[in-house]
């Protein structure tokens, strides 16, 4: 018979602490051995071989398995989701089991998937009283695009929806013991972006012979930068970044053309469309007024990530039985394509802190030395377990 989830926690907590040396061991060996997005075959295939039940492989690389009976409406699965990939950075930390390598795990995702393998060979030992039965997601390719998460909202998530969908991220900002879990917008939306100025070349020592691209895109660089200020009301949280310039070849030339990429973020969806529309109409305005020509490329990429209020209430009630305490209220511009998984059932993410474990050096997310303790498993697993529990308390 199906468990109470009233009575349901306390088991797979327990679980969870018998699996933890288990699953650091599996945690050093992903660390050791990071993919990058849409490569990660061989960390699918040890995350396979730890998982107490079959999976199958999803979206390219990825994984999904099912722990527990799934049949009928409310038996509809609850979704844990964990990332495979790594970033394209060499790490600097010296661990004994760092990547000797050009990609590394600087986001988590490492201790992200030994954490939901504990939880669900914890889970499998109860899986007959299980109240809804766990879909454990490994997704691929959540640092780069085509994203993973889409991918599997599009395709196979979406052919039976799950009833919801949870996901614990780590987070060195917020302090040790603590899980930041807020309602409603908890991360902006992302979209990237690509201008293209045209000139007219010339040799430096005759600028007035031709019309310069640089000159142009420094402008609309400065220019972007101030409008935002101006478009957008202060108090919604937006960003606007160019992070790649690219021009020239020559110190003595004036180029053809230059070119910048960067990245819009939003928490609102209207200020996401005023974004788009102020680098549209900056970029072509100030090329123009320089006698140069911008063309620009939007790439759409994950919406802003709503955290749903009724399971991020349940699950906060939840958080002492952990041994957790509930964070003070956090929000930020960073993206996660978890989001696009909002578009199939309500979703929560929640951010463990990391800031006060025991020898953990505080580093921003995907720096080159940015080391996740290893007791950070067992922290994520047990809110992992949380998310699954409070979901499932929906449909009890």
């Amino acid at each position: 018979m199906p468990r109470s989830t009233d009575t349901l926690l306390a088991p797979l907590l327990e679980g969870i602490e018998r699996e933890l040396p288990r699953a650091v061991a599996l945690r050093r060996r992903l660390h050791a051995a990071p993919e990058l997005a849409h490569a990660e075959k061989q960390t699918a295939a040890s995350v396979a071989a730890e998982l107490p039940t079959a999976s199958r492989t999803v979206a390219g690389t990825g994984r999904l398995a099912l722990i527990g009976s799934s049949g009928g409406e409310q038996s509809r699965a609850i979704a844990v989701r964990a990332e495979l990939d790594g970033l394209p950075l060499q790490e600097r930390t010296g661990a004994p089991f760092a990547a000797s390598g050009e990609a590394m795990h600087a986001c988590g995702h490492d201790v992200h998937m030994a954490a939901l393998v504990a939880l669900a060979r914890a889970a499998h030992a109860h899986a007959d009283a299980l109240p809804a039965p766990l879909l454990a997601v490994f997704q691929p390719s959540e640092e780069a695009y085509p994203s993973g998460a889409q991918q599997l909202a599009e395709a196979e998530l979406g052919e039976l929806p799950p009833a919801a969908v949870v996901a614990a991220h780590v987070h060195p900002e917020l302090p040790w013991g603590s899980v930041a879990l807020d309602a409603g917008t908890v991360n902006a939306s992302c979209d990237e972006f690509r201008i293209v100025v045209e000139g007219e070349p010339a040799h430096g020592a005759y600028p007035h012979r031709g019309q310069d691209p640089i000159l142009a895109i420094a402008q609309v660089v400065v220019a972007l930068h101030a409008q935002l200020g101006r478009r957008i009301d202060p108090l919604q949280p937006t960003s606007l970044t160019v992070g790649v310039l690219e021009a020239g070849s020559a110190e003595n030339v004036i180029p053809a053309r230059a070119c910048a990429r960067g990245a819009l973020r939003a928490h609102r969806p209207q200020d996401r469309l005023a974004l788009r529309e102020l680098v549209e109409s900056v970029s072509r305005d100030v090329a123009a007024a320089h006698g140069c020509r911008a063309s620009i490329e939007l790439l759409p990429g994950e919406p802003a990530l709503e955290n749903d209020p009724q399971l991020v209430a349940r699950a906060r009630e939840l958080l002492p039985d952990a041994g957790l305490a509930a964070g003070a209220p956090w929000r930020s511009c960073g993206s996660d394509d978890f989001a696009f998984f909002g578009a199939l059932a309500p979703v929560a993410m929640a951010f463990v802190g990391l800031d006060g474990a025991e020898d953990f050096v505080t580093h921003p997310l995907h720096h080159p030395e940015l080391l996740v303790p290893d007791a950070a498993v067992g922290a994520v697993a047990r809110t992992q377990a949380v998310l699954y529990v409070a979901a499932a308390r929906l449909y009890d």
